[in-house]
């Protein structure tokens, strides 16, 4: 196996559900987190409070000195989008020449509008980017329940290796080449789900929820044509099947900040109660560089207007209901 040793920087409960099913593939595991006695609390606990009723298999190592997470055959980079730059360029000058560096992040970095293998390959030159993205949470990931994902690397050869280092009976990757399609789908479906989330919290019904969530798909698609992703990647387990799951449960943290706007709470108010998703800066970003592009993406500019305190939810909703009519697609 190319890739037997494989470091999990972030200690989250995302990085640990990594960690546990690359544990079952088989693989040499060791857990990074910057937090030294968080390090040796889960070390000797084997359970971390992100994950309730969960028990860290012990032959997961877990490190808070980063030359030990460092020696290895690839690298799990498993921290927040916005975060991902400091972490990849503290890493930098311990990966070696090709080195996979594979984000576990879905969204796009705000000031830069860069997608997630662009920022690694800017702050880790030696690295060699890749994306794991798809509709998984890390409650049922880490308890072994079936999850399929897609991992994307430029390399075909490196996402072939890399998706048979991580695949089990249980966590099944497949491997792609369309990088930009697999962070599209991934950082999109994160701000369709706070519209999907408003939907619901709003009691605006079933018809609603259904289309709201075609229609934002329509606009996810739209943008990644426009950005050279392929079709079947979109329609695929990255981008379709993740904003199906992202969009039907509250155990998503974006749906569930949405559902907190839904009713009546403000950005900042729901923010505090359900903690801060993803989507959050991705709107804005995501907004911002459909604009640039001229691509119509009406729900996304609705949730970004939200989340800036442009409009209120009801002048969102009426916004969008009284669009000019037009052919679907």
């Amino acid at each position: 196996m190319p890739y037997q040793r494989l470091s999990i920087i972030g200690a989250g409960s995302w990085g640990l559900a990594l960690a546990s099913a690359a544990q079952r593939a088989g693989r040499d595991v060791v857990v990074w987190t910057r937090d030294r006695d968080a390090a040796e609390t889960l070390t000797q606990t084997r359970k971390s409070p992100r994950l309730a009723d969960v028990t860290i298999d012990d032959r997961i190592a877990i490190t808070g000195k980063l030359e030990d997470a460092t020696r290895c055959d690839a690298i799990l980079l498993v921290v927040p989008a916005q975060a991902l730059r400091e972490v990849a360029a503290t890493l930098a000058p311990l990966i070696t020449n090709g080195m996979p560096v594979i984000a576990c992040a879905k969204g796009i970095e705000r000031g830069t509008h860069k997608f997630m293998t662009q920022v690694i390959a800017e702050a880790a030159p030696n690295a060699a980017p890749a994306i794991l993205s798809g509709p998984s949470f890390a409650a049922d990931v880490v308890r072994g329940l079936p999850t399929a994902v897609t991992l994307a690397a430029e390399d075909e050869k490196v996402a072939i290796n890399l998706t048979r280092a991580l695949g089990s009976p249980t966590f099944r990757p497949y491997h792609s080449t369309d990088l930009r399609g697999v962070e599209i789908g991934g950082a999109a479906k994160n701000v369709l789900a706070i519209a999907a989330g408003v939907v619901s919290g709003r009691g605006l019904g079933a018809s609603a929820a259904a289309a709201l969530t075609t229609r934002g798909f329509a606009e996810l698609m739209r943008f990644g044509r426009a950005l050279g992703a392929r079709p079947e990647t979109l329609t695929g387990l990255s981008g379709l099947g993740d904003l199906i799951l992202t969009c039907s449960t509250s155990q998503s943290r974006n749906f569930s900040l949405g559902l907190a706007l839904g009713k009546g709470l403000t950005p900042l108010q729901a923010i505090a109660e359900t903690g801060l998703a993803e989507g959050v800066y991705t709107a804005s970003v995501l907004n911002e560089l459909a604009s640039s592009l001229d691509i119509d993406m009406p729900v996304v500019s609705a949730v970004s207007d939200v989340l800036g305190g442009d409009v209120t939810i009801d002048e969102a909703i009426e916004r969008l209901m009284t669009r000019p009519f037009r052919a679907e697609g």
